[in-house]
């Protein structure tokens, strides 16, 4: 691994786009994924998260759709389109945000934290953020990235090792 890293200003949802989660079937690993049958039309990345999604698995053939709910006052944030306000999925945590199912690179650490990513390139990023000294932040970075919005326990260089031993368990 690096001694350096440096934040490319990720957010969340550049990784949302093919969750791994537990199925609800056979515990196995399935992949909650924009509907394979959507045309995406959108650039933005809020059009794919309340675009239709998918969820399958290849161990038992399991197959659920999820669709958007519309957006009502009170009920999270709004993605406006021309076929009305839908509520965008609420990104973070140890569960996926479509179906509530638990991810399946997910891991308990000592003090009852949870160590989690959405698939393997998430995990990829967690694990070379953790293992350099050095961290360099993007100048322009506006809001908080995904690794600055990190817990503290994540970051400390005494769970370093802890933290790196969860990551290599999940893989």
């Amino acid at each position: 691994m690096s001694r350096r890293f440096r934040d490319q200003g990720w957010r969340l949802w550049h990784f949302a786009r093919e969750i791994l989660v537990r199925c609800p079937r056979c515990d196995g690993r399935a992949c909650v994924a924009v509907h394979p049958g959507h045309r995406e039309r959108h650039a933005h990345a809020v059009g794919w998260l309340t675009a239709p999604h998918r969820l399958s698995c290849g161990g038992c053939g399991r197959v659920a759709d999820w669709a958007p709910d519309r957006w009502e006052p009170g009920r999270g944030d709004a993605y406006f389109t021309a076929g009305g306000p839908y509520v965008v999925p609420r990104l973070g945590g140890p569960e996926d945000p479509y179906f509530g199912l638990p991810l399946w690179l997910r891991r308990s650490c000592r003090g009852g934290r949870v160590l989690w990513a959405y698939n393997l390139a998430h995990l990829d990023v967690l694990e070379a953020y953790v293992a350099a000294p050095l961290r360099e932040r993007p100048v322009t970075a506006g809001s908080q990235t995904m690794l600055e919005r990190l817990p503290a326990w994540m970051k400390a260089a005494e769970r370093r090792d802890e933290v790196l031993a969860a990551i290599r368990s999940l893989r």
